[in-house]
């Protein structure tokens, strides 16, 4: 029976495991593909303790940034966004309210978002009236806010 080697991945590896965990695999897939590719490296109490020390460090900063994003899900819940374009009878617009201009409109309220990162209705809101626009920020967490399109006077 072939020996098996003790490695602590550092990062999540399909069908093998988590970051941080110890695992026992052959010694040909750890030399020639978990060590060379930096996914793991030998299980020393040394690199074990520092990566339990990484693993914490990132814990800590994904609960910090969940934190921030909830506080500007709250925050976003009352921002009430408007936008004016020539439109037709019917309240057809004449062009489109699209994810990069509700993002431009985000950013004149403080909140800069990556417009692939709006919940657009529509890819291109082509009516007047009300949307309800939803955000994914850090952590999972979810923000919505209203887009008002209206007909403008031209």
């Amino acid at each position: 029976m072939a020996s098996h080697l003790q490695v602590v991945l550092k990062e999540d590896v399909d069908h093998l495991g988590h970051t941080g965990e110890v695992v026992r695999v052959r010694p040909g897939f750890a030399r020639n593909f978990l060590l060379p590719r930096g996914l793991a490296c030998v299980a020393t109490r040394a690199n074990i303790k520092e990566i339990e020390h990484e693993t914490k460090l990132a814990q800590a900063k994904a609960k910090r940034e969940q934190e921030q994003a909830r506080g500007i899900a709250e925050a976003m819940a009352n921002v009430t966004l408007s936008v004016a374009k020539p439109a037709g009878d019917g309240g057809r617009l004449y062009g489109s309210v699209t994810a990069i201009e509700v993002a431009e409109l985000l950013v004149t309220k403080g909140y800069n978002v990556d417009r692939r990162k709006l919940g657009m209705p529509e890819e291109h809101i082509k009516m007047v009236g009300s949307y309800a626009i939803g955000v994914r920020l850090a952590g999972g967490i979810e923000a919505s806010f209203t887009l008002e399109v209206t007909a403008s006077e031209s």
